[in-house]
């Protein structure tokens, strides 16, 4: 007898449907998978058949042929093994196959039948809406996170036994309901005394209202990263669908938090220097997202930047410049968002003191040019603020203790997130399609820039006297525009121009640090 059930795979974040057909034929008793499963899924007839023995239903004494379809389409996972164990029992004529029509499924069964969790699962049931499906059953687990698909009814059950007398009784209880869960929390505002001050916060506003990268040099205990941890912090809060992206994402990578069902705080990620391109990017046999997609919408921290690898690094330009990553294979492509803020932390040389007043560097001069030449010219030229920080004193640090004392509020006005807010609310109407001013094209700065005549010739002299890149000179006017809107100003003047190329000085501070 041959049945079907219909369920899932993931390809990249999008879903594609997959027929699961079980047919049972006369022979010796045994299972064979078809349809290019990985190792995963040919593990599952051993799942399924205990799953089914533990829940009071008999193993096919028969010869049984399992076909996923599409067969041309690689499928991985433990996914498969609900639709393929309540396939069986219709194949089996212990349950009536009326139940499954236009019924989705997609869960991993434990020996004794329970419904395990499985990943990608907010991806599948928006596949299943779109192609309308009568319902979705998922285990326990991800039953909140399928719900935030809209127009999908929603099923689940502890265990397969529960599960298939549902089905027989025509009834099942749904799962939360969407409405109910498609609010994101308010970011939580918690800033750092010690990371507050000119110049550190002045870069960090520009980098949370016009989402320009940031490069931070300085000798240890400067606080790059106290300062870097801070931009989550500051940046406005998720609208539903930027949280609905980086859930989707989350998902995908398999590593949805716990009880968390929307993603409502901006992603911060921090990947270690030792990772490879793989892990940051995301890749693999069957792709997942990396690190840098892990971060949509939020920050891409990438302390020790001289530590990485060049190669790596130099794998970043693209999705930076573009805000995806996009990964071929022979069978299929796919793409993966990554509109991140990347802040990038570095000491000036490998011991870490050159230029520090107080400590000597240890470091000659060709392992300090070495150590900068892990950074490539073109990576650089793609981060829009440059900022040499110095370690303060002890006195200041004591005068800081003090006005903590004193008030909880950021101690510079630039960094209220009103300010923030309200510089974002000036790009979404001006800029086209609400774009960032990192996102401006050189047409776009040349229609809405509103730059002054003198401020242009100004523009024109730095970038002369500098001899920027067409890339750097157009990213100068990009930051001088954010600065004109944190001020409130409808077009940019000759100061804004000013205090923007004071952020635009990654060739000071190399040669600072070679020479």
């Amino acid at each position: 007898m041959l049945a079907r059930c219909l369920s899932a795979t993931l390809q990249g974040l999008e879903a594609s449907p997959v027929t699961v057909e079980v047919d049972l034929a006369p022979g010796l008793p045994g299972v064979q998978l078809v349809g290019l499963p990985d190792k995963a899924i040919q593990e599952s007839r051993e799942r399924v058949r205990s799953a089914l023995r533990n829940s009071g239903f008999r193993g096919p004494l028969v010869r049984v042929v399992i076909n996923l379809a599409p067969a041309d389409q690689r499928k991985e996972g433990p996914a498969f093994d609900l639709p393929i164990a309540l396939a069986l029992l219709v194949a089996s004529g212990q349950l009536d196959g009326r139940h499954l029509k236009g019924l989705w499924c997609a869960g991993e069964l434990g020996l004794d039948g329970t419904l395990r969790a499985c990943r990608g699962v907010i991806a599948m049931a928006d596949l299943a809406a779109k192609l309308g499906a009568k319902a979705l059953v998922v285990p326990p687990a991800n039953a909140d996170e399928a719900g935030l698909i809209q127009g999908l009814e929603i099923h689940t059950a502890d265990n397969l036994h529960e599960l298939v007398n549902q089905l027989r009784q025509g009834h099942s209880t749904p799962a939360v309901a969407a409405s109910s869960l498609s609010k994101p929390e308010p970011q939580q505002q918690n800033f750092d005394w010690d990371a507050t001050d000119e110049p550190g916060s002045k870069a960090l506003a520009l980098a949370a209202a016009g989402g320009h990268h940031l490069l931070l040099v300085g000798p240890p205990g400067c606080g790059k990263t106290r300062l870097a941890q801070q931009l989550a912090h500051v940046l406005p809060p998720l609208d539903h669908e930027d949280a609905l992206t980086i859930t989707r994402i989350h998902s995908v990578a398999g590593v949805l938090p716990k009880q968390v069902v929307l993603q409502s705080q901006r992603p911060f990620r921090a990947p270690h220097h030792r990772c490879t391109a793989a892990s940051l990017l995301g890749g693999g046999v069957t792709p997942k997202p990396g690190e840098i997609s892990l971060a949509h919408a939020g920050v891409l921290f990438l302390d020790e930047l001289g530590e990485f690898p060049r190669a790596v690094l130099d794998q970043l330009r693209q999705p930076l410049e573009q805000g995806v990553v996009r990964i071929s294979r022979t069978r299929f492509k796919t793409e993966f968002p990554c509109a991140v803020t990347l802040v990038a932390a570095t000491n000036p040389c490998p011991c870490g003191w050159h230029g520090d007043e107080q400590h000597g560097c240890r470091c000659t001069l060709s392992q300090r040019r070495r150590y900068w030449q892990r950074l490539s010219g073109p990576l650089l030229d793609r981060i829009d603020l440059q900022l040499r920080m110095e370690r303060r004193s002890a006195a200041a640090i004591r005068r800081k203790f003090r006005q903590q004392k004193q008030t909880t509020q950021p101690f510079n006005p630039w960094l209220k997130p009103c300010i923030i807010q309200q510089a974002r609310q000036r790009m979404e109407q001006r800029n086209p399609q609400g774009c960032l001013n990192r996102n401006l094209s050189a047409n776009d700065l040349n229609q809405l820039g509103s730059f002054q005549p003198d401020a242009l010739n100004l523009w024109e002299q730095v970038v002369a006297r500098r001899a920027l890149s067409t890339r750097s000179g157009l990213q100068l006017l990009r930051v001088s525009r954010t600065i004109a809107d944190l001020h409130q100003s409808p077009s940019v003047t000759s100061e804004a121009i000013a205090e923007a190329s004071c952020f635009r000085c990654s060739e000071h501070i190399m040669a600072a640090t070679a020479g």
